[in-house]
């Protein structure tokens, strides 16, 4: 094809898989384990064995409407199970337990910041599944297969293709995980493949006047942030060096689906995209369908919070913190609510930020803990926050009283006292400090008299020589004050 100007639009949706963290699985009472001995968490119903009969498990329900409530979803007062008919190695059954025409969600949205202020991208369902097993190939030449995974209740949202670009997909991916945890609903941990991403990507072109459209590309099981950015900016530039070498545009049909190799970052065709009708679906009937009666749906309306996006627009409205302080405590919910904590026993707000994601936060991520497993109590920050604020000690001090604090258990005050971090805030000691300093350094106090460049030089040189006298203990403002009344 000739090279002629072309303007492209890229359109992304993405599906979303979120493992439920149950107890036990979805259709029937074998526990939910991670890195438990393969197979050893199994029994007839996962197993597909003949005669054997599923059970739904409610709280897996529960936790899918949860879910759809906070995505702004409208929740149906009847849903229903489906049978998705297709045959795969880790499927003992042969066919997956989900949801074809009447999902638990659908309609809803959810907002994310981008460059331009906040967009709004549509969430089309979120439906309930029964997860698959998994395949090792670590053995040699020749696949094993792991069924403790198998019957795991799995989330799946899908949004519109509402995103136009690997930067908003990314954003929303960690909104999502942000949102399931707050919500205690999965620990989504991607490591444990507790969530996995499925973009679809594809291209709007124009070219002369016409629109081309590229064939929809779905990039199966990503399990990274980074992966999931990275496999679409490289599927973006394929599909338009593919349209701009064939002319290729999209029809029914020839729809695909692409792994990521990790190593070489490329995409790679694993097959030609299956369409619903292929998979043979039709209602369960081993189970019956779901209604959600108005008393439900208001019990688990009531386990709703405050989701991250709202609790970061509060924090920078109520507590004056920057956009990103807030989004650092807002990250994890613990550290949301510790801070919460921290202000309600008396912490100035941004003494308390600083404290826990200076400092804090810090130390959990080198002790591989949460936050509130470091020893010290929310009233033991706001202790600390309190002492630097009133000019007991400063805020250096503060940190390596924290520090102390996480090491020892002792509390703040004891600490301060302990390593000598008490400030000297006595007007009339600091005032003999600084004459001392003024009588033993005639040439700074005559540089600073001078004015110029000097001046500000000296001035700093000086109060510096007080601060080295008292040890570091002097309380800076007043120091600086009774130096600068006495050099005027």
């Amino acid at each position: 094809m000739s090279n002629v100007d072309y303007k492209v639009e890229v359109l992304v949706g993405l599906e979303i898989h979120v493992q439920l963290c149950t107890r036990t699985k979805m259709f029937c009472g074998c526990e939910l384990a991670f890195g438990t001995e393969p197979n050893s968490r199994v029994c007839p119903v996962c197993l597909g064995m003949p005669g054997s009969l599923p059970v739904m498990n409610k709280q897996a329900v529960e936790f899918s409407i949860l879910a759809g409530l906070a995505l702004n979803c409208q929740i149906p007062s009847f849903t229903k199970w489906d049978r998705k008919g297709y045959y795969y190695p880790d499927l003992p059954k042969n066919y997956q337990i989900s949801q074809y025409d009447l999902p638990l969600a659908l309609n809803g949205y959810i907002e994310i910041p981008t460059d331009n202020g906040l967009k709004k991208i549509r969430i089309r369902r979120a439906h309930l599944e029964e997860d698959a097993g998994k395949n090792l190939h670590t053995a040699g030449n020749f696949s094993q297969v792991d069924l403790n995974r198998a019957g795991t209740p799995l989330l799946e949202i899908v949004t519109e293709p509402d995103m136009s670009s690997a930067i908003e997909v990314r954003t929303l991916a960690e909104e999502l995980q942000r949102i399931v945890r707050y919500l205690g609903i999965s620990e989504a941990d991607m490591q444990k493949g507790h969530m996995r991403f499925e973009p679809n990507v594809n291209l709007v072109i124009t070219r002369a006047g016409q629109q081309f459209k590229t064939p929809i590309v779905e990039v199966k099981n990503l399990n990274s942030f980074r992966a999931l950015e990275n496999s679409i900016d490289y599927e973006i530039g394929r599909q338009l060096d593919r349209f701009l070498e064939t002319g290729e545009t999209m029809e029914m049909g020839n729809k695909s689906t692409r792994g990521w190799d990790d190593a070489k970052e490329v995409t790679v065709l694993q097959r030609e995209k299956e369409e619903a009708h292929d998979y043979r679906y039709f209602p369960d009937p081993d189970l019956v369908p779901v209604r959600v009666n108005e008393q439900w749906l208001n019990e688990i309306k009531s386990r709703l919070r405050e989701l991250p996006s709202k609790k970061r627009l509060r924090y920078v409205k109520e507590y004056g913190l920057s956009d990103y302080d807030a989004g650092v405590l807002t990250n994890d919910r613990t550290v949301a609510d510790f801070f919460e904590e921290a202000v309600k026993a008396g912490s100035e707000p941004k003494r308390a930020c600083n404290l826990l994601t200076q400092i804090g936060l810090k130390l959990a991520n080198a002790r591989g803990c949460a936050i509130t497993e470091l020893g010290p109590k929310a009233a033991d920050i706001a202790q600390l926050a309190q002492m630097t604020q009133t000019g007991e000690i400063s805020a250096t001090a503060a940190n390596t009283i924290l520090e102390e604090m996480v090491k020892t258990g002792k509390a703040p005050r004891e600490l301060a006292e302990q390593l000598n971090l008490i400030q000297k805030n006595d007007a009339g000691e600091l005032e003999g400090i600084v004459d001392e300093v003024l009588k033993s350094n005639p040439q700074a106090a005559a540089d600073f008299k001078e004015g110029g460049k000097k001046s500000g030089k000296a001035r700093g040189f000086l109060l510096g020589q007080v601060m080295q006298k008292t040890k570091g203990r002097a309380n800076p403002k007043i120091a600086a004050e009774i130096l600068d009344k006495k050099l005027a």
